[in-house]
């Protein structure tokens, strides 16, 4: 029998609070003009626990849901559904929760142990004709692009070695993925692996980096010549896992460990370099300057947030905010060299930018800006979207009522040619008077204008995680 859904976690109330519907709409209602120009699906995923969780529940653990909403001659068509993943199969089939945050073994049934499964609730891409759902523990999950439905682990033709991050890099001349995946000899293991796939979806690098400690790495930068995998001092242990402690924790003395692999090389040619603890969720950009420097910008926070210290303690007297900052390095000296540089003093999260620029010198930016961890409470919190224009140094905010919450900002280009940040912005917006959600379409740079369109839902779309957009007809 399915249980209550726990009063007491605030991740699991108001905005972050699952639905427990799917459903799919043909004819959105819209305000303003939808443009013509756009057309695609935007896929948005994040965590949806199907039943009542066992044990303590953390946000980044719920089973996953996308959310398509495809946009085709002004018309927006919506559908969501549950990633049905192994073990979202095999609770739907018992009808209760039989498994720990992140799989933890305290309170895991055997059965869901045994399948090792995702929960494919961080991200979803589009690449090679596959659409992939992602979370950073196992390998892919595709789905069917029009309606959903699961087609299994994609593994490359088995090729795949350990997991896959949630956040894989597109190079926009070579059309090749690159990504990672931490805890890649068994969980809460301190190795690294590092893979490409080309265009067509061919597994070309295969490779097994030593990390300093077991971390949780959720990102990581790549450019032109060089992967760069930061090592953050979140660390995890099946130790603490097992004694009821936290299976991931924040240890600032063991300091930050940023790994430099050679894109044309092997992790053999590695370059470390050291940096004071701090975390970092999401990347801007990342590229090369003229003389060899290697450029990051990133959402940095002092301390990791959403988790507490090694003994279960929380790590901050309050939720830390994330704010814009540009780390520069340069390999090329005898003393390997870090200089940061505080972009913004605003918070944010999900920062994103038009990727046809990924890997290049870049102008435009944008993130949801407000603390996105603080406010789970229901506290009046006034989020909004914000738009930099890193070349003149001004940015722009848009923002509605102090009870919206606003989704990742997903930019799409006018048109394959169309110059860096000419486009539309879209982002999935909670109406927290009505708890329902919209899809606001903004022109990319006037972000002040407020949206040009926007498509209404009856029903809400939860707190989620990240989302990409596919061109073209379903």
């Amino acid at each position: 029998m399915a249980k209550a859904f726990p009063t007491d976690n605030p991740f699991l109330k108001g905005y972050y609070a699952p639905v427990n519907t799917e459903a799919e709409a043909g004819h959105l209602q819209i305000t303003g003009e939808m443009p013509k120009e756009l057309l695609g699906t935007l896929y948005r995923n994040g965590p949806n626990p199907q039943f009542a969780p066992r044990g303590p529940y953390h946000w980044f653990g719920g089973d996953g849901m996308i959310h398509a909403f495809h946009i085709e001659n002004g018309n927006v068509s919506y559908k969501n559904r549950w990633v049905r993943t192994p073990k979202w199969e095999i609770e739907n089939k018992e009808g209760e929760g039989l498994s720990g945050t992140f799989g933890n073994p305290r309170y895991t049934d055997p059965r869901v142990m045994a399948l090792n499964s995702t929960v494919a609730n961080t991200n979803i891409v589009w690449h090679a004709g596959r659409l992939l759902a992602l979370e950073e523990a196992h390998a892919p999950f595709a789905l069917d692009p029009a309606t959903l439905a699961p087609k299994g682990y994609e593994t490359y033709g088995d090729k795949l070695v350990g997991p896959f991050t949630a956040h894989p890099k597109f190079d926009p001349e070579t059309g090749e993925m690159i990504f990672f995946g931490y805890s890649a000899k068994g969980r809460f293991s301190k190795e690294i692996s590092l893979q490409t796939v080309d265009r067509s979806g061919t597994v070309t690098r295969a490779e097994i980096l030593d990390g300093p400690f077991p971390s949780m790495v959720h990102d990581f930068a790549v450019t032109k010549n060089w992967i760069v995998l930061p090592i953050f001092p979140l660390t995890s242990s099946m130790e603490r896992a097992m004694k009821g402690l936290p299976p991931f924790a924040w240890e600032p003395d063991k300091g930050t460990h940023i790994a430099f692999i050679p894109r044309a090389g092997t992790v053999a040619d590695v370059k470390w370099v050291t940096a004071p603890a701090s975390y970092v969720f999401h990347p801007m950009n990342h590229y090369e300057t003229a003389d060899g420097r290697i450029v990051v910008d990133v959402m940095k926070y002092d301390v990791a947030p959403l988790f507490p210290l090694p003994d279960g303690s929380p790590s901050a007297k309050e939720s830390p905010p994330a704010r814009l900052f540009r780390w520069t390095f340069d390999l090329s000296g005898k003393a390997n060299t870090f200089k940061e540089e505080q972009l913004d003093d605003r918070a944010g999260e999900f920062p994103r930018f038009d990727e046809r620029f990924c890997m290049s010198d870049y102008r435009h930016g944008w993130i949801v800006s407000g603390n996105i961890v603080e406010g789970k409470d229901g506290r009046a919190r006034h989020d909004g979207l914000t738009h930099y224009d890193l070349r003149t140094g001004k940015n722009s905010t848009f923002s509605a009522s102090v009870d919206d919450r606003f989704g990742e900002p997903i930019f799409v280009p006018r048109s394959e040619t169309a110059a860096e940040g000419d486009g539309w912005l879209l982002s999935v917006i909670y109406r927290g008077e009505e708890k329902r959600s919209d899809l606001a379409v903004f022109e990319a740079t006037d972000l002040t204008r407020g949206p040009v369109a926007v498509a209404h839902l009856s029903s809400r779309v939860p707190a989620g995680f990240h989302g990409n957009w596919r061109p073209g007809v379903l």
